[in-house]
């Protein structure tokens, strides 16, 4: 029987550049759960990602966000990962020089995880997702498609097996074909490792392939309603407007822009290393 967790995200409030984007998030996610987070443009989806794994521009001012009981915001973003987190991004980073397998093998050992048959494993994830296997000897994205990005993603977390998984956008990229296979998998994860998710998705396209137990729209950095799967299906036909929101500004949660003479690894939140 797979090892139970639990992500406990309690009154989380964060700000970028002094303006306040989260207002008080309240969520428990549990092994084998699949909470998906829907909202408008602007309303603070991919702010909720980045606080939750660490990316640096964030400054929390209230709230907590704990892992079985640890206190996840007192830990650098490599040792939020180490502790069980797992970030799919909206967009993946391109890392040159470093191959898939230099990966895993860096980031089991460092885990202190097994990281034999970890080649094995690469093939069995790529066969089950639909991934070219010969995109496994490529460094890590460099090269590859947004759709081949996401399915990369989704391999890593397959092999690396985390305790809670956050999706952010997940369905960017996809088309329908590779979307269901994508969803298939992360399901099988939840039923056969317990996996824990937090989907968030802009529109219901990603819920009607990866099945969520509990939907929350989120709105001006608030979660205004929860629900079952139903209430995605609202927001398709009545909209966020149905729900309080108002026609967004440009968006305001990428609050992190690396500085290009810094190189490719300025951003912590791409490089736990750095």
């Amino acid at each position: 029987m797979a090892e139970t967790h639990r992500l406990v995200i309690d009154g989380l409030r964060a700000a970028v550049e002094g303006k306040e984007i989260l207002q008080g998030v309240d969520l428990e996610i549990a092994s084998g759960e699949v909470h998906a987070v829907m909202g408008p443009n602007g309303s603070g989806k991919s702010t909720l990602s980045h606080v939750v794994m660490g990316r640096p521009g964030y400054e929390v001012t209230g709230g907590s966000v704990s892992l079985d009981g640890a206190d996840i915001l007192s830990m650098a973003p490599w040792e939020r990962a180490q502790a069980g987190l797992f970030l799919a991004m909206q967009y993946p980073v391109e890392v040159p020089g470093v191959s898939l397998i230099d990966m895993f093998d860096a980031s089991l050992a460092a885990g202190d995880g097994d990281g034999s048959g970890v080649r094995d494993r690469m093939v069995a994830e790529a066969e089950r997702i639909g991934f070219d296997e010969r995109f496994l000897e490529r460094q890590l994205n460099v090269d590859l498609s947004g759709g081949e990005q996401k399915r990369n993603e989704t391999l890593q977390l397959g092999v690396l097996r985390p305790a809670i998984a956050v999706l952010d956008e997940l369905d960017s990229g996809l088309d329908i074909d590779a979307l269901r296979l994508v969803s298939r998998r992360i399901e099988e994860a939840t039923n056969e490792d317990g996996l824990g998710v937090l989907a968030i998705t802009h529109y219901d396209r990603l819920l009607h392939e990866l099945r969520p137990d509990h939907v929350h729209i989120l709105v001006a950095g608030r979660i205004v309603r929860s629900g079952g799967p139903d209430l995605a299906a609202q927001v398709e036909l009545d909209g966020y407007a149905a729900f309080g929101a108002a026609d967004e500004p440009a968006d305001t949660e990428s609050a992190f822009t690396p500085d290009p003479s810094a190189g490719p690894f300025a951003d912590p939140f791409a490089d736990p290393l750095a």
